[in-house]
């Protein structure tokens, strides 16, 4: 059965794009077969984070309803597929947010997990990409402002008839004005699935183009993001046990170093 799995959160920069293609990477070496769609249709940087963003065909072509969704979906090297959005502005016009519903259906039994990286926001974009799925997870800092914008969105979900399955903390630091866990959970009403804490090492993989779990799977950040990695699945995690590289995986990983 195909889980679809929307990743949102109230406010830009929380950091949808690198949980949504680190998640797509860690589940996919756990042996799952991974979609990952950019849904954030204004301001696309999915394909940035993967070195994917120079492709024939993207999901603006789909949602224009110029080429099948067929047509746009990407096998990265490191094991999961990606569906793209168009970085340019003159594809907005006519591209049609709503045709996201059916853009899942179609793709409905061609992958284990859709995990779709939404904009930000409450406008359009995200109303349709929270429509388009079964399963939302949302994504907050430990800041009152990001908690807050975050409860709306959920509010919406809900509204909506989504299943929240939880919530990921992401930036943790020791800062002392931070929101707790217990806080965060009490206001958007959904348990805490990870607690991501403030790692170095993404905004260096992020300039590489390459997931922090890849690049470094012992790192804070990594760490966290397989351990939700398994916990979506349900297998048992284990901090010390390699994940399985494919092939490809192990190409790009030498030929990046």
């Amino acid at each position: 059965m195909t889980r679809i799995i929307l990743i949102v959160s109230g406010k830009g920069g929380v950091g949808k794009t690198t949980l949504t293609s680190n998640l797509s990477y860690a589940l996919a070496e756990l042996g799952e077969d991974v979609i990952a769609i950019d849904a954030n249709l204004t301001t696309p940087n999915l394909g940035l984070h993967t070195g994917m963003h120079l492709t024939t065909h993207t999901l603006h072509d789909v949602l224009r309803g110029e080429v099948d969704i067929d047509k746009t979906v990407y096998t990265h090297p490191y094991g999961f597929r990606i569906i793209p959005a168009s970085m340019s502005i003159d594809d907005l016009t006519g591209t049609d947010p709503s045709k996201l519903s059916e853009v899942t259906m179609n793709l409905l039994g061609k992958a284990d997990f859709i995990i779709l990286d939404s904009s930000a926001g409450l406008g359009r974009e995200t109303v349709s990409a929270i429509a388009a799925v079964d399963e939302v997870i949302i994504i907050v800092n430990p800041t009152i402002p990001s908690v807050v914008d975050a409860l709306k969105t959920a509010e919406l979900a809900r509204k909506l008839g989504k299943e929240i399955v939880g919530v990921v903390v992401n930036r943790r630091g020791k800062g002392r004005y931070e929101l707790s866990n217990e806080k965060i959970e009490s206001m958007i009403e959904a348990p805490i699935m990870a607690e991501i804490p403030e790692d170095e090492n993404i905004a260096k993989c992020i300039a590489m183009k390459r997931p922090v779990v890849e690049y470094d799977m012992h790192s804070p950040a990594a760490v966290e993001i397989r351990r939700l990695a398994h916990r979506l699945t349900g297998q048992k995690f284990d901090y010390r046990r390699p994940l399985r590289m494919s092939f490809f995986g192990r190409l790009a990983n030498w030929m990046n170093r």
